[in-house]
């Protein structure tokens, strides 16, 4: 009778404390997509989370482990979609005897991406958003230790897909994709005001985010498939 007593309370324990780490993340996350987690206070993500300074510590060490942990959660979800999209071509590509075209292998890994921006929480992708934009040498490496793998298999996908193209050619252009797709999804406001053009009356910024997948689409492929 008391070990299962025992057992409730510790089991009562850790889910409190599963809890409370969730809080935190998603306080911070919250925090961090409004404004930027440098700006961002652990006193301000305690107070939203209802948490105190030492489960931060408890759970992150410290500042720095909490904004890695926020980044990971969501490269995390994003990259395992990437990679079922991309062994689902490959399987596909086997059963066929067909290659898996390129610009199937660019949809999978950005049009998932910017779906997933456009249909997901608003405040956990733009935080991504806001990360592939970060100069910050921390983010930068952090972004590309979780994304390593991905990168590196959708890298030798494409040099499958493209076998008369030069390898590193295809990693410059992958390169520049991805800087295309961070600034896209920055958003436009900002390009517009300096340029001075108006937002369509007959796109509202819903259709806007609608159409920016097949306009960033058609560029990122028109850039991979330019002549040499």
């Amino acid at each position: 009778m008391l070990k299962e007593v025992v057992k409730k309370n510790d089991d009562s324990m850790r889910q409190d404390t599963l809890a409370t780490r969730e809080a935190l993340l998603d306080a911070a996350e919250y925090l961090f997509t409004q404004q930027g987690h440098d700006a961002t206070s652990l006193r301000q993500i305690t107070t939203r989370a209802q948490a105190n300074l030492a489960a931060v510590n408890y759970h992150f060490g410290n500042k720095e482990g909490l904004i890695e942990a926020v980044f990971k959660r969501r490269l995390e979800i994003l990259n395992q979609e990437r990679l079922l999209r991309l062994e689902a071509l490959e399987q596909q590509a086997k059963q066929t005897g067909e290659p898996i075209k390129a610009s199937a292998i660019v949809d999978a890994f950005f049009g998932t991406l910017i779906r997933i921006a456009n249909e997901g929480n608003d405040a956990a992708w733009s935080l991504l958003e806001r990360s592939m934009m970060d100069p910050a040498q921390f983010t930068r490496t952090l972004f590309a230790e979780e994304c390593a793998e991905v990168l590196e298999r959708y890298k030798q996908a494409l040099f499958k897909a493209l076998p008369h193209v030069p390898h590193e050619e295809i990693v410059w252009r992958f390169q520049f994709m991805l800087g295309a797709t961070a600034f896209a999804l920055s958003g436009t406001h900002a390009l517009r005001e300096v340029l001075g053009l108006e937002q369509s009356a007959a796109e509202d910024p819903t259709q806007a985010a609608e159409r920016l997948l097949p306009r960033l689409m058609a560029f990122l492929l028109g850039g991979l498939r330019a002549p040499l």
